[in-house]
């Protein structure tokens, strides 16, 4: 057994793409041994700036023998199927075999020599390496089926053992050379094997191996920020990144003016990690420290003091733009800015920026004096799906503290959300956001505490793009919440109302995750309101500009394709978050319902009732009464109420498991809806509950299709009371099991 080695040098590979290239090494590796029936019993790969490597250990010399046949035409059929198949295996007639009246090509192959099979196999994959971007390089470059890598490459080190695993690639020959550090060591070393690979490029100033790089980088900068009272934030990608721009990374220390710290914070962070890759410090009370970390490629002989004077004058560069904007900006007001956004168009259908921030505007007012946001969510609401957008008026318990006494009034907190929102995109158009498109809204933050505008107003217009992804804070102050719920509602259906609409992987304004922001902040706030009445009179009620009189889409039909669209977008969200997809299905089948944190409440309280005995059982005598309705043609909507009793006392005395499992199910019930109307689901599960047993013996001793007719009725009967008691809280004819 012996182990294989390639290295594929090249010019500098982006740090970005150097992780996957290793996966991708690895992957199409593996599959040519496969063809040729090898296997190594361990695959390692390496990438540097400046090349790809690959160990494989353990390769036999040679291949095994293989047998390999091909099914061919049954002996009876026509002599063109016969001749077509010997064509294709390039056999005469009488090397096919017959075995129960099909003919066989069986071919056997020799073992060959692995390095035969590498020396076929590395070529192939040099050439189907799927790199995101690739070149061409030098005179062969003129045809478009020269070869093609990440930068042009330089050379091929291919050993099978000690030996040289010969072929090549556009001129470009395989052997035992390489370059060791650019300017430590730039030059030619020969391995020996795969076993001193690593070893003679360290001699040489290289580390091929990416973690140990990162784990010097991270390490490194600990120590340095530690022994000056400083600690590093810690940033992951950064030492990835760091980690794939050097072959001998060397972390020093450096320090910039104190005095450009007046800049907030994310301006200088963002620009010491995203335009310079350093890492950013704080000091020992957690504030920005006037200092950052570099990674140099070079173990210089100053120490690194002429790197990190380089590096500090370059950054010095970069903040005084950083503070220019800064002080630019802060001389022209946050409502003068606002006033350019009517030249920047948000979309040609929907008018400027500045109309959908009037729209947003209104309807985060709206959504304020309605009292959907920023008055205190109630335990219990009796309205039905589609009506009573806010909160009932029940006078509170003077014993208890008022939620939010803390806060404005719904008027004034009404007034500070339409003022959030209608300066909310004013940052846009300043200095600092142009050079810094990442801090758009932080940056307007900012500007209007320096204006001195309410601090609600300024944490609204620095918190509306929130939540942005999956575990991205969710705002909770009113203020914020309105305007960050009437900015994704207001981009949802606007779209929705000019049909640009999401299509399979297709998402260009990016309204699935508008939809799962409006959920979260639904859910995080326990915002309650029917959905689809929030667009319809919130939305859809307003008409701003001339450009919406021309849409031919009704209040009504924009508002059920948009509620659809949230509900459907929150299926995936629980789905993802672990609650079974049948759970789901079982509740928002009921429809009629768009309060989504009452249907989130049944889907919660389903999923404890399904994993207990009673819920299994209950379950299971469910879908048995469902069968038998259902074979009977008994529809959903049976008359199973009030006169069902009557039948009973005035046709026949019933059974004693029916008269119980009548008792049960009048009590449950009753107790069933009064929880659902109170929204105590849990409670509405218990009282489900109740009806296990009596089901139980219902079946165990009571023939439901007796041959008395008044008798079956009135069974089949009390079989839809079952069905559609239990469909208060969910249909249970969608749970799996």
């Amino acid at each position: 057994m012996t182990h294989f080695l390639l290295e594929l040098r090249s010019e500098e590979i982006p740090a970005r793409m150097q992780e996957k290239a290793q996966a991708d090494l690895a992957r199409l590796f593996t599959a040519e041994l496969d063809k040729a029936g090898l296997a190594a019993s361990a695959i390692e790969t390496f990438a540097t700036p400046r090349r790809l490597a690959l160990i494989a250990r353990d390769l036999p010399s040679f291949t095994a023998a293989v047998s390999e046949e091909t099914k061919g035409p049954r002996t009876a059929a026509p002599e063109q199927a016969l001749d077509g198949f010997l064509r294709k295996t390039g056999l005469a007639r009488e090397a096919l075999v017959e075995r129960d009246g099909v003919w066989f090509a069986v071919v056997d192959r020799p073992g060959r020599a692995t390095a035969e099979v590498l020396a076929e196999a590395i070529p192939a994959i040099v050439r189907a390496f799927p790199w995101p971007k690739s070149m061409r390089w030098g005179t062969a470059s003129a045809s478009s089926s020269s070869l093609r890598w990440v930068r042009p490459l330089q050379g091929i080190v291919a050993l099978l053992g000690e030996d040289i695993v010969p072929f090549a690639i556009e001129g470009l020959h395989s052997g035992a050379a390489t370059l060791g550090h650019r300017f430590h060591h730039p030059g030619q070393i020969t391995i020996g094997s795969a076993d001193d690979y690593a070893e003679k490029l360290r001699l040489c100033h290289v580390l091929v191996d990416p973690a140990e790089r990162r784990r010097i980088i991270e390490e490194g900068a600990a120590a340095l920020a530690a022994a000056n009272g400083l600690s590093v934030i810690p940033d992951p990608g950064l030492v990835a990144e760091n980690a794939g721009l050097t072959e001998w990374p060397v972390p020093l220390l450096g320090f910039f003016d104190p005095g450009f710290l007046e800049v907030p914070r994310e301006v200088i962070q963002l620009t010491l990690r995203t335009n310079q890759k350093y890492f950013v410090l704080n000091d020992a009370h957690g504030r920005l420290a006037p200092a950052f970390v570099c990674t140099a490629n070079i173990d210089a002989a100053d120490g690194g003091a002429s790197i990190i004077a380089g590096n500090g004058k370059v950054l010095a560069a970069r903040l005084s733009d950083a503070r220019f904007f800064w002080e630019q900006d802060l001389k022209i007001p946050l409502e003068t800015q606002r006033e350019k956004l009517f030249s920047i168009v948000f979309h040609e259908k929907l008018g400027s920026v500045a109309d959908k921030v009037d729209r947003v505007a209104k309807l985060a007012g709206w959504l304020v004096e309605e009292g959907i946001v920023g008055a205190s969510p109630l335990p219990a609401r009796r309205e039905g799906p589609g009506v009573g957008l806010s909160n009932e008026s029940d006078t509170p318990d003077a014993s208890q503290p008022t939620p939010n006494s803390s806060l404005p009034g719904s008027g004034e907190l009404a007034t500070l959300a339409e003022q959030a929102a209608r300066l909310c995109k004013a940052d846009l158009v300043t200095g600092m956001v142009g050079e810094f498109p990442e801090l758009q809204g932080i940056m307007g933050g900012y500007y209007a505490r320096a204006e001195g505008l309410p601090e609600e107003v300024a944490d609204a217009i620095r918190d509306h793009y929130k939540p942005v992804g999956q575990g991205d804070d969710v705002p909770t102050a009113p203020v914020t919440v309105a305007v960050s719920l009437a900015d994704k509602l207001d981009s949802i259906c606007s779209f929705f109302a000019i049909e640009e609409l999401p299509t399979g992987s297709k998402d260009p304004f990016a309204l699935r995750r508008s939809a799962l922001g409006v959920a979260a902040l639904i859910q995080g706030n326990e915002l309650r309101g029917s959905v689809g009445e929030i667009i319809r009179q919130g939305w859809l009620g307003q008409r701003v500009g001339a450009e919406l009189t021309e849409w031919e889409i009704s209040r009504r039909g924009v508002a059920v394709v948009v509620t659809d669209f949230l509900i459907d977008r929150l299926k995936v969200q629980q789905r993802e978050a672990g609650v079974r997809h049948d759970l789901i299905d079982a509740v928002f089948a009921l429809g009629g319902e768009d309060d989504l944190v009452r249907l989130l409440a049944r889907v919660k309280a389903l999923q404890a009732f399904v994993e207990t005995e009673d819920g299994r059982n209950l379950i299971a005598g469910y879908k048995r009464a469902a069968n038998i309705l259902r074979k009977e043609g008994w529809g959903e909507k049976a008359e199973t109420d009030g006169g069902l009793l009557d039948n009973f006392s005035l046709s026949y005395t019933p059974e004693k498991a029916e008269a119980d499992l009548l008792a049960a199910l009048s009590t449950a019930e009753g107790r069933a809806a009064s929880a659902v109307a109170a929204e105590e689901f849990a409670a509405a599960m218990s009282a489900l509950a109740t009806l296990r047993a009596p089901i139980d013996a219902f079946f165990e001793t009571v023939i439901v299709n007796d041959p008395d007719p008044a008798k079956r009725a009135a069974r089949l009967g009390l079989l839809a009371r079952i069905r559609d008691a239990c469909h208060t809280v969910a249909d249970f004819s969608r749970i799996e099991g």
